[in-house]
């Protein structure tokens, strides 16, 4: 034990910190078993070694405190006497400070005094003798003490402060002065809380006089000498010693000292940035002398306020504790001053609210607002001074300010305040600040102080605080209702719409659950309130914009639901049905999914049933002249406004008094800002719906409005306007003509044709500033345009809905029609910046419809200038570049450009409707064609999506009586086809889309009803999905699906028609349209007219270049096809000249040897001829590298690498698919030979001098990826599928064996991988296979050998070869190549006899002594550099033993054991699993065998350090092993705890499995412990730092619960020898689990011996 806890603290300086922890643990769990043996060994080494170094001295000063903690109650008292003494000395041997050492030892007394208070202040007394300054932490530990143990400590501080006085008279040193001030600090604050718990403690003889003296006497020291001291750490330490000595001195003492102490402290906070310590300290003095006397405090009152007025005013670092625990200090020291003179104190705090700076109301609101929450009483009858002082404030701009205020009104709320005059100035200054806007937004930049209080933060508060008050201060509520709605119609009170709304709710709901006679409120009454009028316009208008204003519209609705009575008793029932509904809806709704037609006109509505439940007219016109005189307070939100003006029109359509309608329009036109568009179509709106019932007054009006003084330009006609010297006349006729528009929408139907030419369009003629009759319009202005289009097209739609019920002829139609058109024209084509083209075109859309029809021309130039305008618009994705001077923003282009598609569109629609037949829909694509073909891919992709409109709408609006020819479906489908391979995946869908329309359009002209669905068009569906592909092979393939489904569908004549259409499309400037209409044109040729064929070239060569040079697809598949009857003749010359073709082959080659594929008779005779040349044809030459001797180079010959290029693309044809089924055997064995030839093979450096001059390729042209084994691969993965191995191909895809099969160090077992998956899934082909494969094995190729053999030795492994009888033949192979010259061909057949027990189980004892003998001389191969037989002997062994009887196995199993020991520690990974893993397997042939069990025990101590092994497999191997080993060593014990802990798939504490399992080793194998432990010794020395550390951690379990009666049994000096080595160890995890293992000896140790005592005892 001695010799463990000596090793322990000599490593306790360790220099990893992980060891130095784990040698702390390690001593303290020792001291906790055997403490005082510990701490005398640690004071044996402490004392004998006096020149230690000082981090050692620590660490093992910490050991000894933490044994002390721990078992301080079980130490003897002469221990706890010579610790004492050991830890006085340790800490006062130096005189100089070395805080860490004396500290430690500092410590360790603190801790005994905890019990020992007695002698640990006797020792400190020893060395606190009068006359002499005691050492630093002599002191400090007094100090401490006083804290630890406040009732121990006590009855000592008087004789130390005796002691203590006269020594501080000698202090120099500033460090000495700290420590004095702070132990005096705490004596004095143990006195007091003595004090404060004196009848817990029943003790009355300890009182403040009882030192009052030696108080005063410390006072005068530190006050007069040490509080000037220019050491900022000594003077904050004597501040709070001062402070704490206060409440002890005589009073008569504090009484006199008070001024100049006051005085001291306040000087402190010019010199110290920590004002806490003195804010604290000036706490305990004021309160200490409000207890004497308040006379004290009066003299100093004056300049107290002022100084802790500026402490309070700091501003505050909520990340620094500090600064809020100094802020609470004084307001605590305004509570004491506020107790003694309230009045002085609130007279202060009121003048300092006058005053300016940010800092000073921020601190005095901070203080009223402290005293309002705590000193209610004191400051009651001051609380009308106290509200009108708070004026000032209000007036502040600091955000913070005005924080502090909000604080100090939510304060004054809740006891009183608010009901007190005044009261109403804070509520306006909540409610102005619940406005406020967002300051980022407003400003545009972040604040640089990250304190600064935001508007959104302020704002937020108001918010929090209004909802507060209205909540929970029920006292507060007759404050707020109904003043609250003073605030709800002022424009700067806006923002604040809804927390004002939401109060008014809420005060509104609670008094009528209450049944208050407040909740209606009489208007008459109640002066300084809005009008009924004024609330329901400005609510009404708030809800046309829910979402504004965060949300105001939901809140506005529920307070006009709230307010019903109040506006009018007819409208409260009305209101309770109808706004739940509009809340209901809105509910559903987001800012970007809300109707706003939907919304506006359900509260115009809502308005407009409110006017018809109130019948008074009286009360509307009232309503209405408000509503006129309230539109100025939305000058700066004209899409309010607007709405005003449309709620203004339908209140005017309720008034009957006809001067108050016109009196109210003549004021609209008047003090409209016509130069806003807004506000124009609002205007416009509002006289439309007034004349819905005044029609005549409101045409009057308009007219008289035109012929006025406000057209003439004399200056003082202006007058008239109001704020409108700068009005634009153009303007002011916008709004007239399009009132004109909007008036003939709503007027009577039985009214409005006959004004139509008579009034309305001579007046908008009028002012537009030309006859629109016959005269050419000449105006530049956009909104006169804008607002005649408009117009024009409103008196369209009003004329549409007569026209109904009457005839009529709209005379003026062409004309207003080339006016709108001219407008179009005028637009620039390269920007879309206005709603002039949808607005035109939405006009004539509306104008088509009437009589009289145009005319064929006209109807082309409309559509010819409409395309041109829109569809040759530049992208919106284009312009987002270089457009900086563009007015409009993202979103309104997106809007722009899409209102202008749509208007398009229906354009089309409306056009087509008058002409619904084949030759109008021609005409149609005539003017869309040239789109169809551009090269801008977005006008491609427009053209196309115009197409599909106008398809769509066509065949929806047909409808067919009887069965006529769709003679035009060829000509349609041709110029339409080509866009469905367009290199725009948009472009293409849509395009398929409009196929399916025309075959569907074809079907209704057959006969067929709408509903049919024909199964050769709704296949398109299916094609448009894979014409979203890219790939050019499901392109060609979908072109052919498609040219079948039009041909199945179409007549003769309409084919030929399709033809000449797609002849022109072979010109499409898109490659891949061209391609498609070749594909198209070749497989129409084929199906339906064979003498269309394009003429077969004469030279193969000549072909071949030329091939090279077309682009046009068409072209090329004509040019490959014409080889076929070439080759049908002339096959051998065909098949070498194509071999001779430059590798690796071009697209051209490729697609040649595809074709040729095709033709099975042509391919049967290519593949016979490859096979043979492979397998006839040297592979490869080896040549030697005269750079380094011995190094021998295969370079791949040419023929055979060229016939497997052509093998891999002639394999690519999918009509040889049969073929290749016939001949797999001889295809499969051949490639993968030719595969297994490949593999490290190089490319020669002229591998294509066989080629013609003309085809011979240039080195710079060869692709760099070409390679020899890659080409074979290749070849092998078409065949497989081609051979429809899918599963095949899809199990060497999921295991990346095409990749292992190119690497050379990686093939066998991507050979391997495709037997695994042959056999899996393709087992019939396994035997022909394997028949062709034989011949390989004797080969003179050691690649072709080895290729043989890997997958041969895999297709042992599964029951497949049970299946076809063939395991004989294979063991007997394998047998054969067990002498094979080649080392990786002997390892392959070991592990194909290993792969017998899982794929032919049933052969395994059979063949049992050829098995165990190829095996056990594979585990004793010599030429096995790599180790690699040997692997796979034990590994095969493993597996068949699974299978062997056991007396197949008994006579050689000592054997095979003793030929695994060696390798359990060998240093592969991979070897030692295997080894451990046949050992797990052997067991089962061990039971009732005396000498494996005795072998068992010789590797159990291996298998179990083992299982920290840093290999993770052989962690699970030896999991394994041990589970299976374990019923032969005949502990049932181990046996169950083995079986409940070591799974594979779980994880495993080590630490803790250990300890479990060495008490049941002790208990069950006492007569093995002596060699276990000797084995461990052993493994102290492994490779692996793991193991080393497990055999540390082995060794201490085992020792540390070994009962006495084994100690004999161990070497213990070996066990501590190599403890010690590994506490030494390089590898600080060793290190540590050696300290580790130390700490368990405390059970193996016996008892201390007493001469360890006397050898401390003369040490002491």
């Amino acid at each position: 034990m001695e010799e463990v806890l000596q090793a322990l603290v000599e490593a306790a300086n360790d220099r990893d910190p992980a060891v130095q922890e784990q040698v702390r643990r390690s001593m303290a769990t020792l001291g906790k078993r055997k403490p005082e043996k510990v701490l005398a060994l640690c004071h044996a080494y402490l004392v004998k070694h006096p020149k230690l170094l000082t981090e050692h001295r620590v660490a093992l000063l910490e050991v000894v405190e933490l044994v002390l903690k721990a078992k301080l109650d079980e130490i003897s008292y002469p221990i706890v006497k010579s610790v004492v003494s050991l830890a006085s000395d340790e800490m006062t041997r130096s005189k100089d400070m070395v805080s860490e050492w004396q500290q430690a030892a500092s410590n360790i007394l603190v801790v005994v005094g905890n019990k020992h208070i007695e002698d640990v202040t006797e020792e400190m007394l020893s060395k606190f003798q009068p006359g002499v300054l005691p050492h630093f932490f002599v002191v400090q530990t007094l100090s401490r003490l006083s804290l630890s143990n406040v009732c121990g400590m006590v009855p000592f501080l008087k004789p130390v402060l005796i002691t203590m006085l006269p020594m501080l008279g000698m202090v120099k040193q500033d460090k000495m002065k700290w420590v004095f001030s702070s132990a005096l600090s705490h004596f004095s604050s143990c006195i007091l809380e003595y004090l404060a718990n004196v009848e817990k403690i029943s003790d009355c003889t300890v009182n403040k006089s009882m030192i009052s003296s030696e108080i005063s006497t410390a006072y005068n020291i530190l006050f007069c000498n040490w509080l000037q001291s220019r050491d900022l750490k000594v003077r904050l330490t004597v501040a709070e010693a001062l402070g704490s000595m206060s409440a002890l001195m005589a009073p008569e003492k504090l009484e006199e000292q008070f001024p100049r102490l006051v005085s001291a402290i306040l000087a402190l906070y010019k010199k110290s940035p920590e004002p806490h310590i003195i804010s604290k300290s000036l706490c305990q003095i004021l309160d200490a002398s409000s207890n004497v006397s308040t006379r004290v405090l009066e003299s100093q009152v004056a300049s107290l306020l002022p100084a802790l007025h500026q402490q309070v005013s700091a501003p505050l670092d909520y990340n620094n504790p500090s600064t809020l625990k100094n802020h609470n200090e004084v307001l605590r020291c305004f509570s004491i001053l506020a107790s003694a003179f309230p009045h002085r104190l609130i007279a202060f705090l009121l003048q300092r609210l006058e005053s300016s700076g940010e800092r000073n109301r921020v601190g005095s609101l901070a203080v009223l607002r402290h005293l309002v929450n705590t000193s209610s009483s004191v400051v009651e009858s001051k609380k009308r001074l106290i509200v009108s002082s708070l004026r000032q404030p209000l007036l502040d701009q600091s955000n913070k300010v005005k924080k502090s205020v909000v604080q100090v009104i939510s304060a004054m709320a809740h006891r009183g305040y608010l009901e007190l005059e005044g009261g109403e100035i804070l509520v306006r200054f909540m409610v102005l600040h619940c406005a406020l806007p967002d300051t980022f937004h407003q400003h545009g930049r972040h604040p640089a102080d990250p304190e600064e209080v935001t508007n959104e933060a302020l704002r937020s508060m108001c918010e929090n605080t209004l909802h507060l008050l209205t909540t929970t201060v029920g006292r507060v509520a007759d404050v707020l209702w109904p003043v609250l709605l003073c605030y709800l119609t002022p424009a700067q009170y806006a923002n604040a719409t809804v927390p004002i709304c939401q109060s008014l709710v809420l005060l509104g709901t609670r008094k009528k659950a209450a049944g208050e006679p407040g909740l209606i409120i009489d208007f008459s009454k109640q002066d300084g309130l809005p009008s009924p009028y004024v609330i329901l316009i400005r609510l009404l208008v708030n809800a046309s914009y829910p979402f504004r204003a965060r949300g105001r519209g939901a809140p506005s609705l529920r307070l006009l639901e709230v307010l019903g009575p109040s506006i009018h008793l007819n409208v409260e029932n009305l209101w309770e049905v109808e706004v739940p509904l509009l809340l209901s809806y809105l509910e559903e709704s987001t800012v970007d999914t809300l109707n706003r037609r939907r919304w506006e006109r359900g509260l115009l509505e809502l308005l407009s049933k409110t006017l018809v439940a109130i019948m008074d007219d009286k009360w509307c016109c009232q309503l209405a002249s408000e509503m006129s005189r309230y539109l100025v307070s939305y000058n700066n939100s004209l899409d309010e406004k607007a709405f005003l003006y449309k709620c203004l029109g339908v209140t005017l359509q309720r008034c009957y008094n006809k001067e108050v309608v016109k009196q109210l329009l003549q004021e609209m036109l008047i003090t409209a800002h016509h130069n806003d568009a807004i506000e124009r179509v609002g205007v416009a709106k509002g006289i439309g719906l007034c004349a819905s019932t005044h029609l005549d007054d409101t045409l009057a009006k308009l007219e008289d409005f035109g012929k006025s003084d406000v057209f003439r330009k004399a200056s003082g006609i202006f007058g008239l306007l109001k704020d409108k010297s700068d009005v634009d006349m153009e303007k002011v006729k916008s709004t007239l003509i399009l009132s004109y528009g909007y008036v003939a929408l709503h007027a009577p139907e039985d009214k409005i044709l006959g004004r139509i030419d008579s009034e309305i369009l001579h007046s908008m003629s009028r002012h537009f500033n030309t006859k629109v009759l016959g005269i050419k319009v000449e105006t530049k202005d956009l909104a006169m345009k804008i607002s005649l289009i408009q117009s024009v097209g409103l008196i369209a739609r009003a004329i549409s809905t007569c026209v109904r019920r009457q005839a009529y002829l709209f005379a003026h139609k062409q004309e207003l029609l080339g006016i709108i058109l001219a407008f179009v024209k005028a637009e620039p084509t390269e920007v879309l910046r206005t709603p002039v083209r949808h607005l035109a075109m939405t006009t004539c859309a509306s104008l088509m419809t009437l009589e009289p029809t145009l005319t064929e021309s006209e109807t082309s130039d409309m559509l010819q200038t409409c395309m041109n305008s829109v569809l040759g618009l530049p992208s919106e994705e284009s312009l987002d570049e270089g457009k900086e001077e563009d007015p409009l923003d993202l979103h309104q282009r997106e809007a722009l450009y899409t209102d202008t598609f749509n208007a398009f569109h229906e354009l089309l629609r409306k056009v087509l409707a008058q002409d619904l037949t084949p030759d109008g829909l021609q005409s149609m694509f005539k003017h869309i064609e040239v789109w169809l073909v551009s090269e801008r891919d977005h006008e491609r992709e427009r053209a196309v999506q115009t197409s599909a409109q106008v398809l769509d709408f066509f065949l929806n609006a047909i409808n067919v009586k009887k069965v006529v020819v769709f003679h035009t479906i060829g000509a349609l489908l041709g110029r339409l086809t080509p866009r469905c391979v367009d290199p725009s995946v948009a472009v293409r869908a849509v395009a398929m889309d409009c196929l399916y329309a025309l075959l569907h359009i074809q079907l209704r002209y057959e006969g067929f009803a709408p509903d049919y669905r024909d199964e050769v068009v709704e296949s398109l569906k299916t094609l448009r999905e894979k014409l979203k592909e890219l790939d050019s092979t499901v392109l060609y393939h979908a072109c052919s699906e498609l040219t079948k489904i039009m041909s199945k569908r179409l007549s003769q004549q309409q084919v030929g028609s399709l033809i000449l259409a797609l002849v022109e499309g072979l010109t499409d400037s898109m490659p891949s349209c061209s391609h498609a209409v070749s594909v198209i044109l070749n497989t129409l040729l084929n199906n339906r007219g064979a003498g269309l064929q394009e003429l077969v070239p004469k030279v193969l060569g000549t072909l071949h270049l030329r091939l090279q040079d077309i682009l046009e697809e068409k072209v090329r598949v004509a040019v490959v096809r014409s080889i076929l009857p070439l080759a049908s003749q002339h096959l051998p010359t065909v098949m070498n000249t194509l071999l001779s073709f430059p590798l690796p082959f071009d697209s051209s080659s490729c697609e040649i040897w595809v074709v040729l594929g095709a033709d099975g008779f042509l391919a049967s005779q290519i593949m016979e001829a490859f096979m043979e040349k492979l397998t006839t044809t040297v592979p490869y030459m080896e040549k030697r590298d005269s750079t380094l001797p011995g190094r021998v180079t295969r370079v791949a010959t040419g023929p055979p690498l060229a016939v497997t290029c052509a093998f891999k693309e002639l394999m690519r044809s999918i009509e040889i698919q049969d073929l290749v089924g016939a001949l797999f055997p001889q295809l499969f064995s051949t490639l993968l030979l030719r595969l297994g030839s490949s593999v490290g093979v190089q490319l020669p450096k002229d591998f294509n001098s066989n080629a013609t001059s003309l085809e011979r390729r240039t080195p710079g042209r060869m692709p760099t990826t070409f390679d020899v084994c890659g080409v074979a691969v290749e070849a092998m993965h078409v065949l497989l599928g081609r051979a429809q191995l899918d599963q095949v191909l899809q199990a060497l895809d999921a295991d990346g064996a095409w990749i292992r099969m190119r690497d050379p160090q990686q093939y066998i077992e991507g050979v391997a991988l495709l037997a695994s998956a042959m056999a899996t899934y393709a087992g019939p082909h396994l035997q022909p296979v394997m028949e062709h494969l034989y011949p390989s094995l004797s080969s003179i190729y050691e690649c072709q050998r080895t290729t043989g053999m890997a997958f041969l030795c895999e297709l042992m492994n599964h029951h497949v070869v049970m299946e076809l009888l063939i395991v004989d033949t294979l063991v007997n192979i394998m047998m054969e190549r067990i002498a094979d010259p080649c080392n990786i061909v002997r390892m392959l057949a070991v592990r194909g006899l290993g792969n017998i027990s899982t794929g032919s189980p049933e052969k395994v004892n059979k063949y049992a002594r050829e098995l165990l003998a190829a095996m056990s001389a594979g585990m004793e191969e010599r030429d096995d550099p790599g180790g690699q037989i040997a692997l796979e002997a034990m590994a095969g062994l493993s597996k068949v033993l699974r299978y062997l009887d056991k007396k197949n196995v008994h006579m050689l199993l000592v054997y095979i054991l003793m030929k695994i020991k060696p390798f359990l520690e060998n240093q592969r990974d991979a070897v030692r699993c295997a080894s451990i893993v046949l050992l797990g397997n052997l067991s089962r042939f061990g039971l009732g065998e005396p000498v494996f069990r005795d072998q068992i025990h010789n590797v159990l101590i291996s298998l179990l350090l083992h299982l920290a092994d840093p290999s993770p497999q052989v962690v699970k191997a030896c999991k394994f092993t041990m589970r299976e080993c374990v019923p032969l060593l005949g502990s049932k014990l181990i046996a169950t705890m083995f079986q409940n802990h070591l799974h594979e798939d779980r994880g495993l504490h080590y630490g803790e499995f250990i300890n479990d399992l060495t008490k049941y080793i002790i208990q069950d194998f006492p007569g093995m412990l002596n060699f276990y432990h000797t084995t461990i010794i052993q493994f102290f020395k492994s490779s692996w730092a793991e193991v080393r550390a497990s055999a540390a951690m082995f060794i201490g379990f085992l020792l540390g619960g070994l009962p006495k009666q084994y100690y004999p049994d161990m070497n213990i000096g070996s066990i501590i020898n190599g403890l010690l080595q590994l506490l030494r160890d390089p590898d600080p995890r060793v290190r540590a689990k050696a300290a580790e293992a130390m700490g368990y000896f405390h059970q193996f140790c016996p008892a201390v011996q007493s001469s360890m005592w006397k050898d401390l005892d003369v040490l002491s």
